[in-house]
C-alpha cells in the first residue's frame, strides 16, 4: 500500500545549481520566442513553422505540452517509490448564511441629514425615514461534495449566492454574515487548519498595484505563496530512490527540485502561468488603473487568476475569471485547469458567467444554483436528464449553460417546457431543490455526507496548519525589493517634492536674506521665525504618503488576508526606504537655507540642524502612514491629515508660546513633535557662541531670545529632543503595523432592500406568479412604448479606408529584438458601419478590437494615426462627432453616490438638444431604463464597484443606458455582455437590436458570444492578433456566409452540426492553424472576392449622398452654459449631501478646530 511523503526540515541548497542551470537554458529558450515573436506578429506575413507569433502558438504549445509532460512524469514518479499525491476533499452540509439588511419604509438613500438623526437619535418614524432590521438569507440549506481530481462548473444568475458560497467554501466569509452549518476539508474543520493556505479564492474583482508588470506581479505571489509540501517530498522521494537504487530522469529530477525552492525572485511557474493564460505578450507591461493606461480589462482577469493560481493550494475557487476574455482563449486556460486538476488532484470550483459549449463540456461535475438553493449538484452529463425528469429540454443549436441559467428563470423557463399535454405551471428554485433532493442523484450526495470522512496521515499532510509559507527573513526581503520597485516607479513623485523643496528653499532663502539677518534681539524674532518656517515645509513635505498609503491598502488587505506575509513585512520595508528620501530633503533644505539665511556659522550646528529636520521628516511620514492606515478613506484621510498638522501648528510652540498656553492644555506641548523639533533647532541655534554676548537683563542674548518664547532650555534638550523625535517615529510605525494587522478589510455595507422585495425574498417566489399570458400582456405594454419614445435623430454613415496606427516603441521592447522604431498595431483596416446594420467587432484578445474602436472614435490621444475616415461621405471632424456617437466603455464608471435613475437623468439632461423639453427628456430617460431593465432598481444608489451599490451586470447594463440616453447616431460599445450572464446577456442584445432597428449604427466588440448572441449581428469584422482584418461582411442565415467563406479555404476544418460559429471562427483561425496550414488569414482576405466586395461598399458609402450637407453645431456643447452649471451644480450637491462620512468629518475638523482656537487663544484679545 501506498504511504504518505514524511515531512523533513533540511534545507534545500544543494537543489540551486541545478536550478540556476535550467533557468539559463529557459531563459535563453524565452528570449529566442520573444525575439521571433516581436518582428513577425505586426507585418502580416505568414509565419513558419518554427516562428509563430502566439502564445497558443507551434512554440507557445511545445512549451506548454513540455510542460505537462514534465508534470505528468512528475506524478508519475511517486508510484514508484510507494507514495501517493495529498489530495482535499471538501464537504459542506445544511449550509445556511444570512445577511442583515434595512428594510426601508421611507427614503432609502444614505445623506448628511439621515446620518445627524442616527448620531443624534432622533425617531425616525417622525422624520419621514422608517428602517427595520431584517435577515437575508444568502443561502438557504445548501450541501455538496467536491472530489479531488474533478473541476466543477458553478452556474446561476447574478444574486444566487455563487460568490457567498464560493467564500465561504474558501473561509473567506465576511465577519457580518451569520453562517451555519459545517465545512470540512478531508474531515477537518475550517478551524482546526488554514483553508486560506490550502485554497485559493479569486475574487470578481480585480485589485493590483498598478505601477507593477504582469511578470513582477506573478512572481511576487509565487516567492510569498512559497511552495507547500513539494520541497518535503521531493526529499521523501529523493531518500526512498536512493534506498531501491532507482535512477530518475534528470530531466524529471531537475524540473521537480526548479519548483520545490521557494522564497526565489524568479520562478520556472511563472512563465508557465504567463504561457497557459496568455499573458506573455504583455508580461512586461505595467497593470495599470482608471488613470494610468497599462493591460486591458480581459488581462487584468487573467492576472488575478494567475496570481492566485501560482500557489501550492489544492483547492481553488474562482469566481466569473472568463469576464473580458474571448471564447478561445476562456477555453484554453480551462483546458489548461482541467489538465491541472487531473494531473494534480486538485479540487476545483469555477464560476463562470457564459461558457461556451466547449468549456461547458471541459468540466466533470456542475452545480446550478437560483435564489439561495442548489438546484442540482452532480456529473455534467447528467444535468439535462434531470431537467427533462422535471419536464424541461434543452432545444437544438442551444448551448446548456445558457439553458440551465435561463429555466431556473421566472421570466424564460415557459418556452423550454416540453410536455404538452399538460398544463405550464412556474417551478421555483426551491421547488427545483426539493425535486433534486428526491432524486437519486440528490439521495447519493445525503447519503456520502452521512458517512464519516477517514482520516488518514495522508489527509492531513494535504492540509496547511502554519500561517506563512516563508520564514520571517524571506518574506522581509520579498516585501522590502517590491518596496524599492515602486519607489523607482514612482520617482517622479519624489523627485518632483524634492524639487519643490529646493524652490521654496530658494525663495526662503531670499525672504529671509543673510545680508539683513543680524545678531540682534530685532532680528532674533526672524531667526525663529525661519527655523520654524523650515519645521512647517518638511511637516508638509511627507502629505503626499498618506494618498499613496491609502490608494495600496486595497492589494494589502487582499495579500494580507490571504496570509502572503504579516503587516509588519510590508510597513517595517516602508519606514525603512522613506530613510534616504528623507535625508536627500533635510540636505537640500539645510544645504540651501543654514548659510544663506546666516545661521550660526559651526559646522557641528549644521548638522545637528540637519539632522532634527531629517528625524521631523521621517516623523511626519509616518504620522500620515498611521492616519492613513486607521481612516483609509481618501476625502477623509485628507481632512484628518489637515487637522492632525493645524493641531500640531498650535502647540508647536511657535504660534502660541508654552507660557501662553492655557494651564490644563500645557500637556498638549509636550505631546507635539512639533515642539521638540522647535526646542532643538532653536537651543541648537540660539546657545551657539555669536549668541552668547551678555544682554540688559543680566543674561545672554541668546537666552533672553529663548526665554521670550517659552523655550529656555539648556544644550543637553537637543538631545532630549531627538531622543523624542525617534520616539515619535517607532510609536507611529508600531501604530501603523498594528493598524494594518486588526483591522478588518473593507467589506460590502449592510443591504438597503424595499419591504416589497424583502417580501418577495421571504415567501421565495413560491406563490403569486404571474402566467405566461401575463407576462406577455405586461411586455406588450412596455415594447410598445418604446418605440413610440424614439426621439429624432440623423442616420449616419461611418467608413474608414487603410486606417493605420503606430505607437512607439519602448527601449524594452527594441532591447528584446525589435528593430523598428514604431510598432504598428492596425494594418490597413477598411470597412463600414451603416444604420440599421448591427455590426460585431471580435478576435483573440490582442487582436486591436479596442484599438480600432479608439482611433474610430477618436479616444486615441497618443500614436500616429494613418488613413481616411469619413462620415455620412465627409472627413470625420471629432468635435462634431463626439456629439453624435456614444462609447460605452469596458470599464464602468460613474458616480457613486447618485441614484441609477439619477446617473441617466444626468446624462439626459446635459446630452440631449436643447429644444427637447423636460418632460420629454425625463420620459425619455425612464423608457431608457425599461429597455434596459432597471426600472426596478431606478432609486438603487450605484456606490463603489466592489465594497457598495449594485452589482458588477447592473453596472454594466447602467453604463449602457448613460450612452444610450444621448439619443446618439452611432454606439460603439466594448464588450458590452462581459460580466453578464447568459439571460443579462440576452436582455442586452434585445435592448441593442431595438435600438438598431430604429435606425443607428452600432458596433460591438464582443467576447464569448452564444449562438443566439452571436447571430443576433448583421456584420461581423474579425482580426487577427496584429491588428489585420481577416474577415468583413456579412453572417447570412445562421452564419452560412461566414462558414462558407472559411469552408472554403483548403484544410479549414467543417463546422460541427449545432456547433457555435464563433467559437469555430476563433478556433480555425488562431495561430497554431496558421501555422499547421502554413497559411495567413490576412493574406487570403485580402486576395478574396468578399475584401474587393467590401472596399467597393467602402468607396461607394464613402461618397455623400445627394441633397446632404456636412454636419455642423453652432455651439461646442447641447446645453448653454447655464444649463450645464445648473446640471453639474444638481450632481454636486447630490454627490456631497450623500457623502456623510466625508460631510461629518468635515464638520467635526471646523468644530474642533474652533473650540481649540477659542481654548487656546480665551479671553487674549484683551492682553493686547
Amino acid at each position: 500500500m501506498a504511504q504518505p511523503f514524511m515531512t523533513s526540515d533540511e534545507p534545500a541548497s544543494s537543489m540551486r545549481i541545478e536550478l540556476a542551470q535550467m533557468e539559463q537554458g529557459r531563459s535563453q529558450r524565452f528570449s529566442s520566442s520573444l525575439h521571433c515573436l516581436a518582428p513577425s506578429s505586426f507585418t502580416g506575413v505568414a509565419c513558419s513553422e518554427d516562428q509563430t507569433p502566439s502564445a497558443f502558438g507551434e512554440e507557445g504549445r511545445w512549451q506548454e505540452d513540455d510542460e505537462l509532460e514534465l508534470q505528468w512524469a512528475a506524478i508519475e514518479r511517486l508510484p514508484t517509490v510507494g507514495l501517493e499525491l495529498p489530495t482535499v476533499e471538501v464537504r459542506y452540509r445544511d449550509l445556511c448564511i444570512e445577511a442583515d439588511s434595512k428594510a426601508v419604509l421611507g427614503e432609502s438613500v444614505p445623506t448628511l441629514w439621515s446620518a445627524l438623526k442616527a448620531i443624534f437619535y432622533v425617531p425616525t418614524n417622525k422624520v419621514g425615514c422608517k428602517y427595520q432590521g431584517n435577515k437575508i438569507r444568502i443561502l438557504k440549506n445548501v450541501s455538496g461534495v467536491l472530489k479531488p481530481a474533478r473541476m466543477t462548473l458553478l452556474l446561476g444568475p447574478p444574486e444566487c449566492g455563487k460568490t457567498t458560497l464560493l467564500q465561504a467554501l474558501a473561509g473567506k466569509s465576511e465577519k457580518s454574515l451569520k453562517v451555519k452549518g459545517e465545512i470540512s476539508y478531508n474531515g477537518y474543520k475550517l478551524n482546526e487548519f488554514i483553508p486560506q493556505k490550502n485554497s485559493a479564492y479569486i475574487s470578481q474583482y480585480d485589485t493590483h498595484i498598478s505601477e507593477m508588470t504582469v511578470r513582477e506581479t506573478l512572481d511576487f505571489s509565487a516567492r510569498c505563496q512559497g511552495i507547500g509540501g513539494r520541497a518535503d517530498m521531493l526529499k521523501e522521494v529523493s531518500k526512498r530512490e536512493k534506498q531501491a537504487g532507482i535512477n530518475p530522469e534528470p530531466s524529471i529530477d531537475t524540473y521537480m527540485k526548479a519548483i520545490s525552492i521557494g522564497g526565489m525572485k524568479r520562478t520556472l511557474q511563472t512563465d508557465y502561468i504567463l504561457k497557459v493564460l496568455g499573458l506573455d505578450i504583455c508580461a512586461d507591461t505595467i497593470v495599470g488603473d482608471a488613470m494610468n493606461r497599462g493591460i486591458s480589462g480581459g488581462q487584468k482577469r487573467r492576472l488575478t487568476t494567475g496570481e492566485m493560481i501560482i500557489g501550492p493550494a489544492r483547492v481553488l475557487f474562482m469566481d466569473e475569471i472568463s469576464t473580458g476574455l474571448d471564447s478561445s482563449t476562456t477555453f484554453q486556460i480551462i483546458t489548461c485547469l482541467q489538465q491541472l486538476a487531473h494531473i494534480t488532484e486538485s479540487t476545483i470550483l469555477v464560476s463562470l458567467l457564459q461558457p461556451a459549449p466547449e468549456t461547458f463540456d471541459l468540466f466533470d461535475d456542475i452545480i446550478l444554483m437560483a435564489q439561495g438553493h442548489v438546484v442540482y449538484h452532480g456529473p455534467r452529463t447528467d444535468v439535462l436528464s434531470f431537467f427533462e425528469h422535471c419536464g424541461f429540454k434543452c432545444p437544438l443549436r442551444k448551448g446548456i449553460a445558457d439553458f440551465l441559467q435561463e429555466v431556473v428563470s421566472e421570466k424564460d423557463q415557459a418556452r423550454y417546457w416540453h410536455h404538452k399535454d399538460r398544463t405550464y405551471n412556474f417551478i421555483s428554485p426551491s421547488m427545483f431543490a426539493r425535486m433534486f433532493k428526491e432524486h437519486l442523484m440528490g439521495k447519493t450526495v445525503d447519503e456520502e455526507l452521512a458517512r464519516p470522512f477517514e482520516k488518514t496521515e495522508l489527509h492531513r499532510n494535504a492540509l496547511s496548519f502554519e500561517i506563512y509559507s516563508l520564514k520571517k527573513w524571506e518574506l522581509f526581503k520579498a516585501c522590502l525589493l517590491r518596496e524599492w520597485l515602486l519607489m523607482k516607479r514612482n520617482w517622479f513623485v519624489h523627485v518632483f517634492k524634492s524639487a519643490q523643496l529646493v524652490v521654496v528653499a530658494v525663495i526662503t532663502v531670499t525672504v529671509f536674506l543673510r545680508t539683513r539677518m543680524k545678531v540682534d534681539l530685532v532680528h532674533a524674532d526672524l531667526f525663529m521665525g525661519s527655523l520654524f518656517y523650515a519645521l512647517i515645509r518638511l511637516k508638509v513635505n511627507g502629505l503626499p504618503e498618506l494618498a499613496m498609503t491609502v490608494s495600496r491598502l486595497g492589494v494589502f488587505y487582499k495579500q494580507r488576508d490571504n496570509f502572503f506575509y504579516p503587516a509588519w513585512a510590508y510597513t517595517i520595508p516602508a519606514a525603512i526606504l522613506k530613510i534616504p528620501f528623507s535625508l536627500l530633503d533635510a540636505f537640500l533644505w539645510t544645504a540651501i537655507t543654514y548659510y544663506g539665511v546666516n545661521y550660526s556659522p559651526e559646522p557641528q550646528r549644521f548638522f545637528n540642524q540637519f539632522f532634527l529636520l531629517f528625524l521631523l521628516h521621517q516623523v511626519s511620514i509616518s504620522m500620515f502612514r498611521l492616519i492613513a492606515s486607521v481612516v483609509r478613506n481618501p476625502p477623509v484621510a485628507a481632512i484628518c491629515g489637515l487637522f492632525s498638522l493645524f493641531v500640531l501648528f498650535l502647540f508647536g510652540g511657535f504660534a502660541i508660546p508654552k507660557p501662553s498656553l492655557p494651564g490644563w492644555l500645557r500637556w498638549g506641548f509636550w505631546f507635539s513633535p512639533l515642539s521638540y523639533a522647535e526646542i532643538g533647532v532653536s537651543v541648537n541655534e540660539f546657545l551657539a557662541s555669536r549668541w552668547q554676548k551678555v544682554s540688559s537683563l543680566n543674561g545672554t542674548l541668546g537666552q533672553q531670545v529663548l526665554k521670550q518664547h517659552g523655550l529656555d532650555y539648556s544644550d543637553h534638550f537637543y538631545w532630549i529632543s531627538v531622543g523624542a523625535l525617534i520616539g515619535f517615529w517607532m510609536v507611529f510605525n508600531v501604530g501603523f503595523t498594528c493598524a494594518l494587522s486588526f483591522s478588518k478589510a473593507p467589506s460590502r455595507s449592510r443591504a438597503v432592500v424595499s419591504s416589497k422585495k424583502l417580501s418577495q425574498l421571504d415567501k421565495d417566489r413560491d406563490i403569486d406568479h404571474p402566467t405566461p399570458g401575463e407576462k406577455a400582456a405586461n411586455k406588450s405594454t412596455i415594447e410598445p412604448k418604446i418605440r413610440e419614445m424614439v426621439l429624432p435623430f440623423e442616420p449616419t454613415t461611418l467608413t474608414f479606408e487603410n486606417v493605420r496606427y503606430f505607437v512607439e516603441t519602448t527601449k524594452k521592447l527594441r532591447e528584446q529584438g525589435f528593430p523598428e522604431r514604431r510598432l504598428q498595431l492596425l494594418q490597413d483596416v477598411t470597412g463600414a458601419f451603416r444604420p440599421g446594420v448591427l455590426t460585431a467587432l471580435m478576435g483573440v484578445s490582442g487582436a486591436g478590437k479596442t484599438t480600432l474602436m479608439d482611433v474610430l472614435s477618436g479616444r486615441k490621444t497618443g500614436g500616429f494615426i494613418e488613413g481616411d475616415i469619413k462620415v455620412g461621405g465627409y472627413s470625420k471632424v471629432q468635435a462634431v462627432y463626439a456629439r453624435i456617437s456614444g462609447y460605452c466603455e469596458q470599464i464602468d464608471i460613474h458616480s457613486p453616490q447618485l441614484t441609477i435613475e439619477e446617473s441617466v437623468a444626468y446624462s439626459a439632461w446635459l446630452r440631449l438638444p436643447a429644444h427637447i423639453d423636460k418632460n420629454t427628456r425625463a420620459e425619455f430617460a425612464t423608457t431608457v431604463l425599461q429597455m434596459i431593465e432597471l426600472d426596478d432598481i431606478k432609486d438603487a444608489i450605484v456606490g463603489v464597484p466592489g465594497v457598495t451599490g449594485i452589482s458588477f451586470e447592473q453596472r454594466k447594463r447602467l453604463t449602457i443606458a448613460v450612452e444610450l440616453v444621448s439619443n446618439p447616431s452611432i454606439i460603439f460599445m466594448d464588450e458590452p455582455t462581459s460580466g453578464l450572464d447568459a439571460r443579462a446577456a440576452a436582455i442586452v442584445m434585445r435592448v441593442v437590436k431595438n435600438i438598431v432597428s430604429t435606425g443607428r449604427t452600432i458596433v460591438c466588440t464582443i467576447h464569448q458570444p452564444s449562438i443566439d448572441i452571436f447571430e443576433a449581428f448583421d456584420e461581423l469584422i474579425l482580426m487577427k492578433r496584429g491588428g489585420q482584418m481577416i474577415y468583413s461582411g456579412e453572417l447570412g442565415e445562421r452564419s452560412n456566409k461566414l462558414i462558407e467563406y472559411f469552408e472554403s479555404i483548403p484544410g479549414v476544418p467543417k463546422i460541427k452540426d449545432n456547433y457555435n460559429p464563433a467559437t469555430w471562427m476563433l478556433e480555425i483561425t488562431s495561430p497554431s492553424i496558421e501555422s499547421q496550414l502554413r497559411i495567413d488569414f490576412g493574406i487570403i482576405y485580402e486576395e478574396s472576392d468578399q475584401c474587393r466586395m467590401n472596399k467597393e461598399l467602402v468607396r461607394e458609402l464613402s461618397l455623400p449622398v445627394a441633397g446632404t450637407k456636412e454636419m455642423c453645431f453652432s455651439a461646442g456643447f447641447r446645453q448653454n452654459r447655464w444649463e450645464q452649471f445648473k446640471t453639474c451644480l444638481w450632481k454636486q450637491h447630490l454627490t456631497y449631501w450623500r457623502s456623510p462620512k466625508y460631510n461629518l468629518v468635515r464638520l467635526i475638523f471646523i468644530t474642533a478646530s474652533s473650540l481649540f482656537c477659542a481654548a487656546l487663544l480665551w479671553q487674549k484679545g484683551k492682553e493686547m
